[in-house]
């Protein structure tokens, strides 16, 4: 089965790193994922989160752009609240003047931080409810066909940046089904409405000038190493971050030992936070193959967006080329 792959990077800073090595990480990554023949590699706006430097997303996307040649680059995604139509059109107008071809534009209506930080960020909290009309306006903008008189995009204007809605729940299936864009699940970490969204979208696609038809991506973590109790031992490391990220928050917030953390994904709460990455393949080529595969299958899916999730760069290039060699094996 070969089905198109690409790569969900969120820019991780792992202990001990700086933001600028976090960025030479993923110009590494990118380069990698061009080699093996993934699709396209995205990145998602955060705010005021410590292990995650993807926040000015349009500046990365164009600096990993300048660093490689022919893989698609994109926002996985903007969270369109957080700005007006017209600056993210202009930006994204300009990184496709920049790189014709080879610039995605991913839409999400979710804030991409906590309360404080949103207002930190002048977010409006009603900003959320104009998400289907700011999707609207700022597609117009891309086409050079303002619904805003007088105003238009420079640059921007006429480069048809292609449109993605991102969504964990019905709303953005809806969405993206009467807009007739392509929908991308984000079942990587939020994967209980997965089966529902997806009927959804395509029980109610509407045909448009972008898509002729339904068009889903589905995200799924992926540690695929030489041996499996490495492939296992990456994960279990992974999780217990992703857990105490979510539990030891602020800037005095606890130090957890592994021990208690562990301890803690046995209570209740902790198993629902585990189930975030129910979607996740863990272990050796063909272990991951047989798990891709079954989940493409199962969703009929028509590109899957791979978070390769272990923590160490050296880790996650091989993980990259490892995926690729198992699911298309004439790439390595």
């Amino acid at each position: 089965m070969t089905i198109p792959l690409s790569i969900l990077d969120l820019a991780p800073i792992a202990p001990g790193q700086t933001a600028g090595e976090s960025f030479a990480a993923s110009v590494a990554l990118a380069q990698s994922a061009e080699t093996h023949g993934y699709t396209r590699v995205w990145y998602a706006e955060h705010h005021n989160m410590p292990t995650i430097a993807s926040s000015a997303t349009g500046i990365l996307i164009g600096h990993v752009a300048g660093h490689t040649s022919t893989i698609r680059l994109g926002a996985g995604g903007v969270m369109l609240p957080n700005h007006s139509p017209l600056t993210i059109a202009e930006q994204f107008g300009t990184l496709a003047e920049l790189y014709p071809g080879r610039i995605d534009l991913g839409l999400g209506r979710a804030p991409g931080s906590d309360q404080t930080t949103a207002r930190a960020m002048r977010r409006d909290p009603r900003a959320s409810d104009q998400f289907p009309q700011d999707v609207v306006e700022l597609q117009a903008y891309l086409r050079g066909d303002s619904v805003v008189p007088g105003v238009r995009a420079v640059p921007g204007a006429g480069t048809d940046v292609p449109l993605y809605i991102l969504g964990s729940s019905l709303f953005g299936a809806q969405l993206a089904a009467r807009l007739g864009l392509p929908y991308a699940f984000a079942s990587h970490f939020a994967p209980d409405s997965l089966f529902d969204a997806i009927a959804t979208y395509r029980r109610d696609f509407v045909p448009s000038q972008q898509l002729a038809a339904p068009y889903v991506i589905v995200g799924v973590n992926v540690i695929a190493a030489d041996d499996q109790a490495d492939a296992m031992l990456q994960f279990e490391t992974t999780r217990r971050a992703r857990v105490r990220g979510m539990i030891a928050r602020g800037p005095v917030a606890p130090v957890y030992t592994d021990a208690q953390i562990d301890a803690f994904l046995t209570t209740n709460e902790g198993r629902q936070i585990a189930n975030m990455m129910r979607y996740s393949a863990i272990g050796t080529p063909g272990v991951v193959r047989e798990f891709l595969e079954d989940f493409a299958a199962a969703t009929q899916a028509d590109e899957l967006i791979i978070a390769h999730a272990s923590r160490d760069i050296a880790a996650r290039l091989r993980s990259v080329a490892l995926t690729a060699g198992a699911m298309n094996p004439v790439t390595v």
